[in-house]
């Protein structure tokens, strides 16, 4: 059986990438499907319009913020594949699994906007950082796997981009378990902490010096 030749491997993982693009894309925009319109009929005669906004704070803040977070989750993703060029049937699964948790993001993003002033709150937080969670554990399994041993990897590979996000990516189920663990004790500090991780993943690697 004749081994792909680099042509080929590069029309898989471009593929993949595509395909994966796709994925954040929708699961991007469906966050904006919880934020709703107020119907005038539902305004009673001494509410403004502005004031019916401000009710929905908590929804416009989960959206930013999931919104930057998956934006954050796409851009790692990319530059992953950026050092990737082969896949094989493992990969194509994990990657899979990635953003079979990617897609599901909207869902606790509402159920915090929706619960945040509730007595359920804190199962609400948890949920979201839970799912935060599975997805730190599925990109260390997508990335780990195709760096073990230069799997995947280019043979012009970044070693130092190798090495910082390996030690990157050991910080990220640690720190969703602790905002995991703070839902049922501060709301607002457990989402924050999952803020502070996107911003952290989002900083750019510095040159070397």
């Amino acid at each position: 059986m004749l081994k792909p030749n680099k042509q080929q491997e590069e029309k898989e993982t471009g593929r993949i990438e595509a395909f994966s693009d796709g994925v954040f894309a929708v699961a991007i925009t469906l966050l904006v499907l919880d934020i709703k319109v107020p119907h005038a009929s539902d305004l009673g005669p001494t509410t403004t319009l502005a004031h019916a906004l401000l009710q929905e704070w908590p929804q416009f803040l989960a959206y930013v913020t999931s919104f930057a977070t998956i934006l954050i989750m796409w851009m790692n993703h990319h530059k992953l594949f950026n050092q990737i060029r082969r896949t094989d049937h493992w990969f194509l699964l994990w990657n899979g699994l990635l953003l079979l948790w990617v897609t599901l993001v909207p869902f606790p993003t509402a159920l915090v906007a929706e619960f945040i002033h509730r007595k359920d709150a804190s199962f609400a937080a948890a949920i979201y950082s839970g799912t935060f969670i599975l997805i730190s554990i599925f990109f260390n399994l997508v990335w780990r796997y195709a760096a073990h041993n230069n799997r995947l990897l280019k043979a012009d590979k970044d070693d130092r981009f190798i090495r910082i996000t390996n030690r990157q990516y050991v910080f990220g189920p640690i720190i969703y378990l602790i905002a995991f663990a703070l839902a049922f004790v501060n709301v607002t500090a457990s989402v924050t902490a999952c803020m502070l991780l996107a911003v952290f993943f989002a900083l750019p690697i510095a040159p070397d010096r």
